[in-house]
């Protein structure tokens, strides 16, 4: 925690002043920082996401219908690149020298509502579809992106948090694939999305030279939709119109330039025709701008929604949490294991991990890898735990095993509060 006091975006860079560092220390203590900050995101079970995990979460939309990005010339570039040089990981996302994504857990979100405009464009976009499909131009379409584009991942794509865990199906409900009814179009609609239960985003800001910018953010995010990821990017760009809606607007300025041209060149040219037709052009943009007007209303309020409610913390906070967890981590992993031994007897390593990881899946059905090399090594630190001449371990009994650990921390601050409350 000290070290990164020296890394604070907000008081950081007094602090490194009164260091009297030079350049070359500083970069040290930020690798060093980077070191732990990847170890205790390892010890609290965050994992950095991959490839493959950010394809799938951004396959499809869900509320977001704008295409964020990021003001890559406002992100620092040198600092992770360095680290990253150093201690090399496999299948890192391309972003990876400029932010870090760490996410933990899997959830679902449910979002009930009308999405009136958003079923006004699916018609259009399944008209358009039939279209293509009638003309035969979706072939030739086909054709020519095959050789540009990757394999999209799937929008039901599995979500697989461990390679060497159950594999985690959580199914996307989306309007695109509803089924066109009557009820369906009038009514509300439920749509579905997995999220990332906890997300952690590691970044630094860029700066001039002469004024080093040293702050490294951390902000830490619960329950965001996969395929909303990008509110949690740092440093986005105000969106503006996607190239479909400049495509739109395109088209329709010379469909209507040309019919009110082939009009006026009749012999009788009609008014009324002329009238109606750059009314149909002049409402289709129109309706292309308000629907572009709404998606910015969306954004907006889905990001006030991620800074006020799904923004745990950031900076020291996000840190003093990581370490709490951590601890908790450790002291069940050695909770259990003394547990096991005390009820069912001696035990060798793979036995014990074996049994607490059966414990832990009867009792609480979940699934993990259980730490038991690290449980056992605290253990026989406390000397509460021994190991026979056959590799088996065995724990002494739970009244003596308290004699041996005596007075914790934590008891003797309960015993003066309650001394206090008496008093």
């Amino acid at each position: 925690m000290q070290l990164y006091s020296l890394f604070d975006p907000v008081y950081g860079a007094q602090k490194l002043q009164q260091q009297n560092l030079s350049p070359e220390e500083v970069d040290v203590l930020e690798q060093n920082f980077l070191t732990y900050l990847f170890q205790m995101m390892e010890k609290s079970n965050f994992k950095t996401t991959t490839n493959e995990e950010i394809e799938v979460a951004l396959a499809g939309q869900y509320l977001l219908n704008l295409p964020i990005t990021v003001d890559e010339s406002k992100i620092d570039k040198t600092l992770l690149k360095r680290y990253i040089s150093e201690h090399p990981q496999e299948n890192l996302p391309d972003f990876a020298v400029k932010y870090i994504i760490f996410r933990r857990g899997i959830g679902i979100d449910h979002t009930t509502d009308y999405f009136i405009m958003e079923k006004v464009d699916m018609i259009i976009a399944r008209l358009w579809a039939f279209l293509l499909r009638l003309t035969k131009l979706d072939k030739l379409l086909s054709r020519r992106s095959r050789g540009h584009h990757k394999k999209e991942p799937k929008k039901d794509d599995e979500i697989n948090p461990e390679a060497d865990s159950e594999h985690l199906y959580v199914e996307r409900i989306r309007l695109e694939n509803m089924d066109l009814s009557i009820k369906n179009l009038v009514g509300k609609t439920t749509i579905q999305e997995p999220t990332f239960d906890r997300i952690i985003v590691v970044y630094r800001k860029a700066s001039a030279k002469p004024n080093t910018e040293r702050g490294i953010y951390v902000k830490h995010f619960k329950n965001i939709p996969m395929a909303d990821l990008e509110i949690v990017l740092p440093e986005k760009k105000n969106p503006g119109l996607t190239p479909m809606d400049w495509v739109k607007f395109l088209v329709s300025a010379i469909v209507g330039l040309v019919a009110v041209f082939s009009s006026l060149e009749m012999p009788k040219a009609d008014l009324w025709v002329i009238f109606a037709i750059l009314s149909t052009v002049i409402g289709y943009c129109a309706k292309t701008y308000f629907t572009f007007q709404a998606n910015m209303a969306a954004y907006q309020n889905l990001i006030t929604q991620s800074m006020y409610d799904k923004q745990l913390d950031s900076g020291r906070g996000t840190l003093l949490h990581l370490c709490d967890d951590v601890i908790q981590q450790e002291v069940k992993e050695v909770i259990i294991s003394f547990f096991i031994l005390m009820e069912q007897g001696k035990a060798t390593k793979e036995d014990l991990d074996l049994r607490c990881e059966e414990l832990i899946k009867e009792e609480f059905g979940e699934s993990c890898n259980f730490d038991v090399d690290d449980a056992v090594t605290k253990l026989e630190k406390l000397k509460i735990v021994s190991q026979d001449s056959i590799g088996r371990y065995n724990c002494v009994g739970l009244k003596r095993a308290n004699e041996i650990i005596g007075v914790t921390t934590e008891e003797l601050v309960l015993m003066a509060r309650q001394g206090s409350i008496s008093a």
